[in-house]
């Protein structure tokens, strides 16, 4: 047994220890290894019968995990910000050991079935219809309010599984389908929805979000829970009746941080109780780091 080993055993030893600074001390030491001590802790934990060790040893375990996963969302953040990793990032929160390939094979079947009944003499209109069928009748894709007692309504992967999500995860769905089929839909700001719009490629390839309303070139909006497409007018109505007056930042485009900052706030919200304090706390700080490289110029590919 080499040093590491030695101390390690003599660490997991005073995880029943009850005082707090030794506590404090032990898993402090413990995190420093990284990745690398999981195993032990693992296999500690099976040995012991004592269920406060057992529990600390899951907490300094989803610590290491956290301690990763924020430096992913900072790397993410600063990088281009590709949406779809960037759902999985948030999905790794719950699962650290996700494993994503599934997911890809599943969206690439998906994508495939869309691109065979495309054409580029459909009109816009055609090509939603296109999409919709495929997605929501074909595939049975279905979605719903945002429920905050459901939260693996909040993960990518598990909503491309059980092909049930909510406004956010449909619509980053339909999204990377978008992107990957070069079709110009977009999420915008509309107030306390979840909306897509799908805009002109011209407006979008020239100056994305750069013009004071983009509205006018906003052809058909496009509902993430059921791919059904409805008209400025019915997004006019909605204002109204929400006693919203008009604004042109309501029509401009989303980037990729923005999306994923928005999911992470309300997947937080699935954890807004006492005994899930700390899980509230750490999405919020990762929707922080994301808030903070908003600040930065955006990079390449965060459309």
């Amino acid at each position: 047994m080499n040093n590491r080993d030695r101390e390690i055993s003599a660490l997991l030893t005073l995880l029943d220890d009850s005082d707090s600074e030794v506590l404090t001390s032990v898993e402090q030491r413990l995190l420093s290894y990284g990745h690398s001590v999981i195993p032990e802790l693992e296999g500690f934990w099976e040995q012991s019968a004592n269920n406060e060790v057992q529990e600390r040893i899951e907490m300094i375990i989803h610590r290491i995990h956290f301690c990763s996963l924020e430096q992913e969302f900072t790397n993410w953040a600063r990088g281009e910000s590709d949406l779809l990793y960037g759902a999985f990032l948030v999905a790794k929160y719950q699962y650290p050991d996700i494993q994503t390939i599934q997911t890809f094979q599943e969206i690439e079947r998906i994508r495939r079935n869309i691109w065979l009944e495309m054409n580029s003499y459909l009109t816009p209109l055609e090509q939603i219809r296109i999409v919709e069928n495929i997605l929501f009748t074909y595939y049975k894709m279905r979605g719903g309010e945002l429920a905050y007692n459901q939260p693996n309504d909040y993960l990518i992967h598990k909503v491309v599984e059980s092909k049930k999500g909510n406004a956010i995860t449909n619509g980053i769905l339909y999204l990377v389908l978008a992107e990957q089929l070069d079709l110009p839909v977009r999420a915008i700001q509309v107030p306390r929805q979840f909306v897509l719009g799908w805009f002109s490629h011209q407006v979008l390839f020239d100056a994305e979000g750069q013009q004071p309303s983009m509205a006018e070139h906003i052809k058909y909006y496009i509902d993430p829970n059921s791919g059904v497409a409805f008209q400025q007018k019915d997004i006019d109505l909605y204002l109204k009746r929400i006693n919203v007056p008009p604004a042109a930042h309501y029509y401009k485009p989303q980037s990729n941080r923005q999306i994923i900052k928005l999911l992470l706030e309300q997947f937080s919200l699935c954890f807004d109780n006492e005994q899930y304090a700390y899980k509230k706390k750490e999405l919020e700080n990762l929707a922080s780091i994301v808030a903070a490289a908003m600040k930065l110029p955006a990079a390449e590919g965060d459309c």
